[in-house]
């Protein structure tokens, strides 16, 4: 069933805004947070005491109310805005996936965001004829009414904006929704803020770092029907874009290329795998036809209901989350562990467990990894 829809109150988006952007708090712990407490403000109280029982050394600090003024303020002098997860104008296809931003910061045309999407994405140092295929396939994929989602990279992602800023695009920012990079494309960016979108989960002025690629990657396949590569080293961040593409239940389209081409051996091996072959736009809208003969907001029961909302968890005893606490560290490693089998191996209550993982993280001492698992920092 779908989750309703609902506009935050000024006060709200403020508490949420504090809660995305306070150290150790991602989207998935997010979540849970919101279903125990109920409110991002009483979330806010409780994280000092939370991360003291995780074993955290020094205080957490939430983030202020004055830094989420001034990150408000900045949107709005940039002209962008949030929405935030559950309001009406969040992108459906995003929401459905269990780490959906909270809040994204979107610039531009916002309500391109709510159109079917295809995702394009592929080596940085592209030949000249991928660029040129990438770019003509942009272009009849969004005159068959897609929007093109890629990650504003050089090579292919310039081209598949290029291709269809007349058509729609959007623009997915590793950093802030003000930071382009690389900065050879600042009028690549200024030209699709003003046809097409961009969008970002980070505080405007953030420079963007390894880390967090991966991330935004998540972000390109997550607002996607489905995932398009096109030109791809074996070791390639395209490779991760169709890799969480396909864990988040996207269709994997791949553009065929010479096995002598290293550039190539990528999509090759996406078409060895199961990715579909693409020789035209035909070939994709074809292969998303199935998942556009209704609007994303009324298929129920498919992979675009929203995210179901995770449930309030029984307040677990003092003692059990003592004697847990132990036992559950032994049991992580640096090696992701699913959150379903520290259920089983430990026999302790789902709510010992996640309030156990919900202190450990905001101590800083483990991680949350792509399909709900953990690992130990």
């Amino acid at each position: 069933m779908d989750q309703p829809r609902r506009e935050l109150s000024a006060k709200d988006r403020l508490d949420w805004l504090r809660l995305i952007r306070t150290e150790n708090v991602g989207p998935v712990t997010f979540r849970h947070l919101l279903a125990r407490f109920g409110t991002a403000g009483t979330a806010l109280e409780a994280l000092p005491e939370l991360a003291r029982r995780g074993g955290r050394a020094r205080p957490l600090k939430p983030a202020s109310k004055a830094e989420a003024e001034r990150e408000l303020a900045a949107l709005d002098r940039l002209g962008a805005r949030l929405l935030a997860l559950g309001e009406a104008d969040y992108p459906p296809a995003l929401a459905a996936i269990d780490d959906a931003p909270p809040l994204l910061a979107v610039r531009g045309h916002a309500h391109l965001l709510q159109r079917p999407t295809v995702a394009m994405v592929g080596a940085r140092n592209a030949s000249i004829n991928g660029r040129r295929f990438a770019q003509r396939l942009a272009v009849e994929v969004a005159a068959a009414g897609f929007l093109v989602a890629s990650g504003l990279a050089r090579g292919i992602d310039s081209a598949a904006h290029e291709g269809a800023l007349t058509g729609g695009t959007a623009a997915v920012m590793a950093g802030g929704i003000d930071v382009v990079y690389p900065p050879e494309n600042e009028d690549l960016y200024a030209r699709i803020v003003e046809a097409g979108v961009a969008v970002s989960e980070t505080a405007p002025g953030t420079q963007p770092q390894a880390r967090h690629f991966p991330r935004r990657n998540r972000l390109i396949s997550g607002l996607a029907l489905g995932v398009v590569v096109v030109e791809a080293a074996p070791r390639s961040g395209s490779l991760i874009t169709a890799r969480l593409a396909g864990e988040q239940g996207r269709e994997v389209f791949a553009v065929p290329g010479s096995p002598l081409d290293p550039r190539a051996q990528g999509c090759n091996q996406l078409i060895r795998g199961g990715a579909t072959l693409v020789q035209s736009a035909d070939d994709i809208v074809e292969g998303l036809r199935a998942m556009t003969t209704k609007p994303l907001a009324d298929r129920q029961g498919t992979l675009f209901t929203p995210a179901q909302p995770v449930p309030a968890p029984e307040p677990a005893p003092a003692e059990a989350l003592e004697n847990a606490r132990a036992v559950i560290l032994e049991c992580l490693s640096p090696t992701p562990t699913a959150v379903d089998e520290l259920l089983r191996e430990c026999q302790f209550s789902a709510a010992v467990v996640w309030t156990v993982l919900l202190e450990l993280e905001l101590a800083g001492r483990v991680e949350r990894q792509p399909g709900n698992r953990v690992s130990l920092i």
